[in-house]
């Protein structure tokens, strides 16, 4: 299987939303303890709360049982992810991922091969879970209390050939697949029954894969992900829909999504407060260095106080495409990301659900032109300052 800068045209017999953030813990956790044969799982960052610790138990159980355990964690986002964990916190999480090592399970850290990919926060920040069951779980949820808890997530279940596509995409984020596993998936896809088909496209790059010594610096590459949400904004005839951790975009997609609000679509963008990141303001402030620009075009702001983590785009009535990809730009030159995009109308019509529901919730507070006035001094003036410096925030 061939991730060389093309969408791959897949399909599932079964898809689950897991817009409720205790049906996706569940639907995780089950697949863990139902596991027989093997279970993978990557992850931008692990945290060593309720959840992180309650998963790295099932999955010691998991390996002692004779699952074969593979856990894949980006080292630059275990590292970010670590400023909400004491040192004490850290190093208890550091003897439970020996544990499961010492169990037998494979636990690795991604890095890209390059020293200044890795100084820029080069890594890996897909998210899938999979196991000999032949179901996967894929989306933009980490194992933290965060992740399903606090802010807004979305994740499929999924079951069909899109399993071992997602799997063998796996290979290209730093894990290592066994053959055999792959072999054994499109085997349980073959011998799948149900009338259910939903086609699909897989979007997937790991850009750090295509960049020399100089990484992301001057890189002029393809990536297709990126590729495909500008054809999807272009699309657009009367209707955008956007969520976003926090929405900053590379250029050639921020201009698509000010096209579309200048020839007359409703573009609406969901997305993250100032305070729904304790750590720091700094991408918010990355976002808000374009609010300007958004509102002027036409484009619909609205800030979610406790926090909008999924990455659903909604165009019209369909296509819609979900998965990994925040819009700032490390997802398009540092950071490998993953969507699937369809015009299945059961999933365009359960995205188009999940909007309804942000329109309505009090939470998400709209920007407007006055922005800026209401914020403090200190805040514009960082704002002034440091906006310039979106791409590295």
């Amino acid at each position: 299987m061939s991730f060389s800068g093309q969408p791959l045209a897949t399909s599932a017999t079964c898809l689950r939303p897991l817009w409720d953030r205790a049906a996706e813990w569940e639907c995780r956790l089950r697949m863990v303890a139902e596991a027989r044969q093997f279970l993978y799982l990557s992850t931008y960052y692990l945290e060593y709360d309720a959840y992180g610790t309650e998963m790295l138990a099932a999955l010691v159980e998991a390996q002692r049982r004779g699952v074969a355990v593979h856990l894949l964690i980006d080292h630059f986002g275990q590292t970010l992810g670590g400023v909400l964990m004491s040192e004490d916190v850290k190093a208890t999480l550091a003897v439970r991922l020996d544990d499961l090592r010492t169990a037998g399970a494979a636990v690795e850290f991604y890095a890209p091969r390059h020293y200044l990919q890795r100084r820029l926060g080069g890594g890996q920040h897909v998210k899938i879970q999979v196991s000999e069951a032949g179901e996967a779980v894929f989306g933009s949820s980490n194992i933290t209390a965060s992740s399903f808890e606090q802010w807004h997530e979305f994740s499929v279940a999924v079951r069909g050939p899109v399993v071992s596509t997602l799997l063998a995409s796996y290979g290209e984020i730093g894990g290592a697949v066994d053959d055999a596993d792959l072999r054994h998936l499109d085997a349980e896809a073959a011998n799948a029954s149900g009338d259910l088909s939903v086609d699909l496209e897989y979007w997937f790059c790991n850009p750090n894969l295509h960049q020399g010594r100089r990484g992301p610096l001057w890189w002029r590459g393809r990536n297709v992900v990126t590729d495909g949400l500008v054809a999807l904004v272009d699309g657009a005839r009367e209707r955008l829909q956007i969520t976003a951790f926090y929405f900053k975009p590379i250029p050639a997609l921020m201009d698509a999504v000010c096209r579309a609000a200048r020839r007359g679509v409703r573009v609406e963008v969901y997305h993250s407060h100032r305070e729904a990141l304790d750590a720091t303001d700094l991408a918010w402030i990355a976002a808000a260095a374009s609010y300007d620009r958004l509102v002027a075009s036409g484009v619909r702001i609205y800030e979610h106080g406790c926090g909008e983590h999924s990455k659903i785009v909604l165009v019209d009535a369909g296509p819609v495409a979900f998965g990994s990809y925040n819009f700032e730009d490390a997802a398009h030159d540092r950071l490998a990301e993953a969507m699937l995009a369809t015009l299945d109308p059961g999933v365009v019509a359960h995205a188009s659900s999940i909007f309804d529901e942000l329109r309505e919730d009090p939470n998400n507070i709209p920007v407007t032109h006055e922005f800026r006035g209401r914020l403090s001094r200190s805040l514009r003036w960082r704002l002034a300052l440091m906006g310039r410096f979106k791409r590295w925030m």
